[in-house]
């Protein structure tokens, strides 16, 4: 999971892109990077961190010239945490320069590879979007969106990716739409990014979503669509409205906190608990989502956590460690709202476990009298390789204990799941446009080996467990 932002025709192009990228913060915090170009020459900055850390020092983007920019969030499910891997990428490409952003994973990559390979091509990273620009390069299409249009017939798995070259801007969508990808404007200037939210902090106007399986041309002549393909088996990942996109972004043309409402209410409806005194969420990915769940239950919400928001999200550190520390400094709670009071905590779901155990022992501390959770998404049991990143089966808690194995290990007086029914019809959208191959192992595109795959990630967490 990552966050992409492209700008084609604005004179301040890498501020928008900068501004655009705090916005998206929430996508990727490992690193953090911008490439601009002024139609000669490319300029590129990029660094392992926050958006705000990376660009420390003004100078870098006045250094970042010209009227055409992408961005990038970095959030690793391929290749580690190095430098090298931190986007956007940038390559030499007949006679010019090339970028790319890519915000998904692909699951084909390995036969890709060894062709390519066979082939002379030299690799920079161990990410697989470069294998997209060996594509693009061995095309014999005309044109270089035609050429792109190629490549991406050949990959497999999730991409939502945006391309800079010195003329203009590609952005491009698999035929499943697994991740969000929307097109804006600001007056003469036409933006792509992951989400809405980042046209609002610049003031651009949102005008569609790119469709899956669509790649659009911008450049100074207009906006050119062509098709990747015309087998649209539309497969959104179901997360992104349970998670990981901010409430205020619209995704897959519905507005996430209508979304996320709706989940809680339906919550209510599956598991009650009529006997509570307040509801409380996990702040903040789960605050709309207890808004619903109060409202629906007639239980009054109150704010009986506080976060600390100089802390990142615990879910999306690369490592282990870093996950532990962040929990013992990310919350506090307000011990007033949650003395003898039975507590419904809404949480919008459980990967590890980790931070849930410790949150209840925070709550205990406090004098909550008891303490049931509730979640607003159903059981995660399988791993994600379309770009979220719990590919392991050994991490997930549900996947390992029962309900009853969970209630004990967490410390709770009981838990309850939103139904894999009951989740995909508090979306707007039809239920078979969603992905939730995490909750029910039903994958829209398989991958040739999964356990191989599985072992990779597993040794690449283990590599930035030592890198860190």
């Amino acid at each position: 999971m990552c966050g992409i932002i492209g700008v084609h025709n604005h004179p301040e192009a890498s501020v928008l892109s900068y501004l655009g990228m705090y916005a998206l913060q929430h996508r990727g915090q490992e690193g953090a990077g911008i490439v601009s170009t002024d139609g000669e020459i490319a300029y590129k900055h990029h660094g392992i961190g926050l958006v705000a850390d990376v660009f420390s020092d003004r100078s870098l983007l006045e250094n970042l010239k010209g009227n055409k920019a992408l961005g990038h969030n970095r959030y690793s499910t391929t290749g580690g945490s190095h430098i090298a891997n931190v986007q956007p990428l940038l390559f030499n490409y007949m006679g010019g320069k090339l970028a790319i952003s890519h915000n998904g994973n692909l699951v084909n990559i390995e036969d890709i590879r060894q062709a390519l390979v066979e082939k002379g091509a030299l690799f920079q990273t161990t990410s697989d979007t470069e294998l997209v620009v060996h594509l693009i390069s061995h095309s014999k299409a005309p044109t270089l969106p035609e050429k792109a249009v190629d490549a991406l017939r050949q990959v497999e798995g999730a991409y939502s990716l945006l391309i800079l070259t010195q003329d203009g801007l590609i952005a491009a969508r698999d035929p499943n739409g697994f991740r969000p990808l929307c097109l804006g404007v600001m007056d003469d200037t036409t933006i792509c990014a992951s989400e809405s939210c980042a046209f609002d902090l610049i003031g651009a106007e949102y005008v569609r979503d790119i469709e899956p399986g669509e790649l659009v041309y911008v450049t100074d002549e207009g906006v050119e669509s062509y098709r990747i393909s015309d087998q649209v088996d539309r497969s959104h990942c179901v997360f992104e409205y349970v998670y990981f996109s901010r409430p205020d972004s619209r995704v897959y043309n519905d507005n996430v906190d209508k979304t996320r409402r709706r989940l809680g209410k339906q919550l209510a409806r599956e598991a009650p608990r009529p006997d509570a005194d307040i509801v409380i969420s996990v702040p903040d990915s789960s605050n709309t989502a207890a808004l619903g769940y109060a409202r629906e239950s007639g239980t009054r919400f109150e704010i009986g956590l506080i976060r600390n928001h100089y802390v990142g999200r615990t879910f999306i550190h690369p490592t282990q460690s870093l996950r532990d520390m962040s929990v013992r400094i990310k919350f506090n709670t307000v011990e007033g709202v949650l003395k003898d009071r039975k507590v419904v905590v809404v949480d919008d779901s459980i990967v590890r476990g980790t931070t849930l155990k410790k949150l209840t022992k925070l709550l205990r501390d406090a004098g909550a009298a008891e303490v049931h959770i509730r979640v607003s998404s159903p059981p995660i049991k399988n791993p994600c390789f379309y770009g979220m990143d719990f590919p392991n089966r050994e991490n997930l808690i549900a996947n390992n204990m029962s309900i009853a194995e969970m209630r004990e290990f967490l410390n709770v007086d009981s838990i309850q799941y939103l139904s894999i029914e009951g989740m995909l019809d508090a979306c707007d959208l039809p239920n078979d446009n969603f992905c939730n191959a995490c909750f029910s192992g039903n994958y829209p595109v398989p991958v040739s080996d999964e356990e191989s795959y599985e072992k990779e990630r597993f040794e690449e967490n283990l590599a930035k467990e030592v890198e860190l």
